[in-house]
């Protein structure tokens, strides 16, 4: 598994496929293992999928987090594989350093995927993401993560007995860093560099997202000159919820554009 070192942080990714790079930045909480459907259907693309701090096998200080350092993460994985432009893909948080890397190293970025991301962290989200911390002590933060990630279409499906699976696989996919990065979350400010976002950008919602508002992804995308707007019939876990979906709507989108 390649690494890279930059200051007190060893980055570890995933290095698959052959073709012109594309950089996949995960959710809070997750890992590069988040997108194992995506990589599989992304023929002809050199997929680089990093681990962010706290997740995986990327270990650093164990300091606190920002946007800006995981998006220097990101363009250090790209330098060390050797990719001068990649197409990024990012959800939730992942969606936030790809918006960040693409406005402030626009030469880098091809195109990108914005998956439930936002501009800017309100007052109601930060109250969420205090929920989150307070969860992650009581140990009950995986039970929430149905609820909070998932729209009709999982609900209708499940039953008692396959969401309480769900639940105790979740509590061992739970990254240890996960605090560290809904502290990054609780910082979030785009609005000073999303203007300086030179590629085609989709910003890619959920119908159900109980996270991102529709006002946000409205207000992410038009702060962005070259977005398009589109949304997935799912909630705020729509990678996990509908992989095939998901990643339909992100290569179609891709491949259509120059």
């Amino acid at each position: 598994m390649p690494e890279v070192t930059l200051g007190d942080t060893v980055v570890h990714y995933d290095r698959t496929g052959d073709g012109p790079a594309l950089l996949l930045l995960h959710g809070t909480a997750a890992s590069r293992e988040q997108w194992g459907q995506l990589t599989a259907q992304a023929d002809g693309f050199t997929v680089l999928a990093p681990d962010f701090p706290g997740s995986g096998r990327t270990r650093d200080g164990g300091g606190p987090l920002t946007v800006e350092a995981l998006a220097a993460q990101a363009e250090a994985v790209l330098d060390h594989a050797g990719a001068e432009k990649a197409d990024v893909v990012g959800h939730s948080l992942g969606g936030v350093v790809a918006a960040h890397l693409a406005g402030t190293r626009p030469d880098r970025v091809r195109r990108a995927v914005l998956h439930a991301a936002w501009p800017a962290t309100d007052v109601r989200q930060d109250a969420e993401f205090r929920y989150w911390l307070d969860l992650l002590e009581t140990g009950t933060f995986a039970r929430m993560l149905p609820l909070m990630a998932f729209g009709p279409r999982y609900w209708e499906q499940a039953t008692a007995e396959s969401n309480e699976q769900l639940v105790k696989t979740l509590e061992t996919m739970i990254q240890p860093g996960a605090d560290r990065q809904i502290g990054a979350d609780r910082a979030v400010d785009l609005r000073p560099v999303l203007g300086g976002i030179t590629a085609p950008v989709l910003v890619l919602g959920s119908a159900h997202d109980r996270i991102v508002t529709a006002a946000q992804q409205r207000e992410l995308a038009a702060a962005i000159p070259d977005a398009r707007a589109a949304e997935i019939d799912a909630g705020h876990g729509a990678p996990a919820e509908l992989p095939d979906e998901f990643a339909r709507l992100v290569l179609d989108f891709l491949s259509a554009t120059p």
